[in-house]
């Protein structure tokens, strides 16, 4: 991988920049990374095109190895932790004097803690190593999200692309229906993962090893303790930090279930027998290889490979031509994903392309 693309995954420091520079300056500055991300970089994007290269095999377990890619990731969990805590700070002591701003900054907030917070955290969290799966869960406590470790590595990752997958969108099923089903049914179902794991130890649902009970605790525990912190300094309770956590958690996480629905509309996996689908592969998922975007969300758009080889690194996932392709990179569908009339006219002749292709490849 060259030079320039290498420093190319640091580009997603440029999203908070920008929620640092709006509120500086103030006023309806506060809404410029929203501009950024849904205009300037799908404009950008767009021009700049996909990059459908690979790392060669030869080479990939050296590139898969170099610390300069994880120390990418680990300096984001350290600046996430320290950007919420200078969020809380500003809506405490700083100058958002308008619900205008408020909103803004919010909106921007959360677009570094879950747009590219929570797609560090899901890189983060399917390695090997204790120290990365821990700063994945450090992550998704700042957004109210812990149960995604859970979720997403045992319960998604097995049931993708199956009737049994709250995070699979079915066909003609609009983003804010899925949104309900993927939210309530994907919380409920990492519950059942513990609870099926605790049986097999012979222990209750309740036993202080299920880390739903941990996961659910935690985040609250975190926002009651920044919020007693500068209700001391402000002698007063201060409100606006709980309700600054909750919405900025709320919009992190629906941008998170927005890629879900992106990645995974209406592609279903051919039941082989009863309760048994056939193998992941690279055609399970919607892929994207447009160059500019996945530099901000570390190529998590070539997301068919992530799926078929989840331990994968970042670095080096490949882009498959055979796997089914999405028209635009992440910021412009899931913008599309938000309108459903829009939505289904772009993407049902292409789901029902890809249907006839995999019945014609099944025979």
């Amino acid at each position: 991988m060259g030079p320039l693309k290498k420093l190319g995954f640091y580009s997603a420091f440029i999203i908070p920049a920008l929620v640092i520079i709006g509120y500086r300056i103030g006023g309806w500055w506060n809404y410029l990374v929203i501009l950024d991300v849904f205009i300037l970089l799908p404009l950008i994007d767009h021009w700049v095109g996909t990059d459908f290269s690979n790392v060669p095999k030869e080479r990939k377990s050296i590139v898969s190895e170099e610390y300069y890619y994880r120390f990418i990731t680990y300096s984001w969990t350290y600046f996430q932790f320290v950007f919420i805590l200078w969020a809380c700070y500003v809506v405490v002591y700083g100058t958002l004097d308008h619900l205008y701003e408020w909103i803004g900054f919010t909106v921007g907030v959360s677009l570094v803690t879950g747009g590219i917070g929570i797609t560090v955290a899901h890189e983060l969290g399917h390695k090997k190593s204790a120290l990365e799966r821990f700063y994945s869960k450090v992550i998704l406590m700042t957004v109210g999200y812990m149960h995604f470790y859970i979720e997403h590595n045992r319960g998604h990752h097995v049931q993708v692309a199956t009737p049994d997958d709250p995070a699979t969108a079915f066909k003609n099923e609009s983003f804010y229906a899925f949104w309900v089903k993927s939210v309530f049914k994907g919380w409920l179902h990492a519950w059942h993962l513990e609870k099926v794991r605790l049986q097999k130890m012979n222990k209750p649902w309740y036993y202080i090893q299920n880390q739903m009970i941990w996961y659910s605790t935690i985040p609250a525990l975190f926002v009651a303790i920044l919020t007693l912190i500068f209700s001391l300094l402000q002698s007063h309770f201060v409100w606006e930090i709980p309700v600054f956590m909750t919405i900025q958690s709320l919009l992190a996480f629906t941008l998170l279930e927005l890629v879900n629905y992106v990645e995974h509309y209406g592609i279903l996996r051919k039941e082989i027998s009863p309760g048994k689908f056939e193998k992941v592969t690279p055609i399970h998922s919607w892929n994207s290889s447009h160059l500019v975007s996945n530099f901000f969300l570390f190529q998590l758009q070539r997301h068919s490979d992530h799926h078929a080889n989840a331990i994968k690194r970042y670095q080096v996932l490949d882009h498959y031509a055979k796997s089914p392709q999405l028209p635009a990179g992440y910021p412009t569908m899931i913008l599309i994903a938000l309108v459903p009339p829009i939505w289904f006219h772009l993407m049902n002749p292409r789901l029902e392309k890809w249907h006839g292709a995999h019945s014609a490849a099944l025979g």
